[in-house]
């Protein structure tokens, strides 16, 4: 079992990028290329089962959006996100759940693979 897990947004950090997104999703939610943002977020906050269910997890788990995920980890920068990893206690990830998993999942089908994922 990981130490922790990391959730990946692919998309920025910042007011300006939020607010980019929050209208994109709005406006054009087939368009918005981030499927953990969009099922796992309303219009300006995490949705509580989500937030009940991370909190419930065996393991913590963190959160970074893409640019903050580029600069802590550089080797990683290229990755398809959005994604999910597991962090080992020497800190290394390996992909936990990769992009095309995340991109197919509403919010149940997400919390499944990870139930699943964890078992």
């Amino acid at each position: 079992m990981p130490q922790r897990l990391l959730f990946v947004y692919n998309a920025d950090a910042g007011l300006l990028a939020v607010l980019k997104d929050t209208f994109h999703k709005i406006l054009s939610p087939a368009t918005y290329a981030c499927a953990l943002c969009a099922v796992t977020y309303g219009a300006t906050s995490m949705r509580p089962e989500w937030r009940a269910f991370i909190k419930k997890l065996p393991v913590p788990v963190d959160f970074l959006h893409r640019d903050e995920f580029a600069r802590a980890y550089p080797v990683w920068a290229a990755h398809p996100l959005p994604a999910a990893f597991a962090v080992a206690e020497t800190g290394a990830l390996k992909p936990f759940i990769e992009a095309e998993e995340m991109n197919a999942a509403d919010l149940n089908g997400l919390m499944e693979l990870v139930r699943q994922k964890l078992a």
